[in-house]
């Protein structure tokens, strides 16, 4: 939460006490302060009656497209309009250009099909996780993760673009693709760490070994109020060899949590879809609120509805928003466990987790030490 200055009077509506010096309208500890502030005045008011308030804070973060699909970086907070379950919603937090600090979780497909064309994919990946590094928030941090008929956590979360390069250098292909299995993995990974989370997601095609279903993973990417960017490298420009299947379902996965799907060829298209990642991340809008009035079901899964009033006068734009949250519900339902995972590997027979084999210290001390090559 971050501290700004505190205005005169409460703008938290009417009945709320106004917040302590160091609180900016509008931040998220100003929004927490005054949804507390708000329960212990109601509880003064009304002793022994039944309240029943959600002080979860919603996050949405949000980007928005021109015809031309160039990012909208102007919009203010009256541009924007929220719906849970229908329902409209009072935003409390607006943030353009959030930089709040970024957790990137790169999954990169080493399984057979790929083994061609893993030099030029680890390239782009390289040169993706040096830009991220070179600006935005100092907190920013990537972690590299492969997938084929295991799922391995090659890096923990580092600022260090020598660290991925090292690692993405020594992978191989091998057979079968645990893509749901790595994404499950990731999120319960990112899910707990501050800020903005984010999944790259760098394959051909579809799952083929993972015991993770399709529907196991989107859940935990929503849990983890993680965004998915499926990077979908296509070295076939027919049909014929793709796994129509497999592109569906990353573009699901990618719609539901807010994200874009690319669809580069090798070599310089695949750096143009990093770029791409990169421009969506520095300018997005975060959004969030606490959710009143929803009108709930047995499903505690809630829908969400972002759009822009601007786009009122400009139908071609477009705003791309999780589809919604796990909450509140009539009965039932339980929200999909969201266990933090401590993982690194995992195979199709056995979704335990399982730390790695220990490196020597002389190993692990080369592994720490930062590349002396340039570029």
């Amino acid at each position: 939460m971050r501290r700004g200055q505190a205005p005169r009077s409460s703008p938290c509506g009417a009945g709320a006490s106004a917040p302590p010096p160091g609180f900016r309208p509008g931040s998220v500890a100003c929004a927490v302060f005054c949804a507390l502030a708000t329960l212990c005045g109601i509880a003064a008011a009304q002793e022994g009656a039944p309240i029943r308030i959600d002080v979860r804070l919603v996050r949405i973060l949000a980007t928005v497209k021109d015809q031309n699909g160039a990012p909208v970086g102007s919009l203010e907070k009256p541009d924007f309009e929220v719906r849970d379950n229908g329902a409209l919603q009072q935003i409390a937090v607006f943030e353009r250009q959030t930089e709040q600090p970024l957790s990137i979780a790169i999954l990169v497909d080493n399984s057979g099909s790929t083994a061609s064309d893993l030099k030029y994919e680890t390239d782009s990946v390289t040169r993706f996780v040096r830009a991220v590094m070179r600006s935005g928030n100092p907190q920013d941090a990537v972690a590299l993760y492969s997938f084929n008929w295991e799922v391995v956590k090659q890096t923990a979360f580092t600022r260090d673009p020598a660290v991925v390069d090292r690692r993405l250098r020594e992978l191989r292909g091998e057979t079968g693709t645990s893509m749901y299995d790595a994404i499950l993995l990731a999120s319960r990974d990112v899910q707990d760490r501050p800020g903005r989370k984010v999944l790259v997601v760098v394959t051909d095609g579809g799952d083929t070994l993972s015991k993770s279903s399709f529907q196991r993973a989107a859940e935990a990417a929503q849990v983890a109020d993680a965004v998915i960017y499926p990077v979908l490298v296509t070295p076939v420009t027919n049909n014929a060899g793709r796994n129509i299947g497999g592109e569906n379902a990353l573009t699901t996965l990618a719609q539901r949590t807010g994200g874009q799907v690319f669809q580069p060829t090798l070599g310089a298209e695949m750096d143009k879809a990093f770029d791409g990642i990169l421009r969506d991340l520095r300018t997005q809008y975060l959004l969030a609120f606490y959710p009143k009035d929803v009108p709930l079901t047995t499903d505690r899964f809630h829908t969400l509805s972002v759009t822009t009033m601007r786009a009122a006068g400009n139908p071609a734009w477009q705003v791309a928003a999780r589809s919604g949250y796990y909450g509140e519900a009539l009965s039932g339902a339980g929200v999909p466990p969201g266990n933090q995972s401590q993982s690194v590997s995992v195979t199709p027979e056995d979704e335990t987790v399982r730390a790695k084999k220990p490196a020597s210290k002389a190993a692990a001390k080369q592994t720490q030490q930062p590349s002396r090559t340039g570029n």
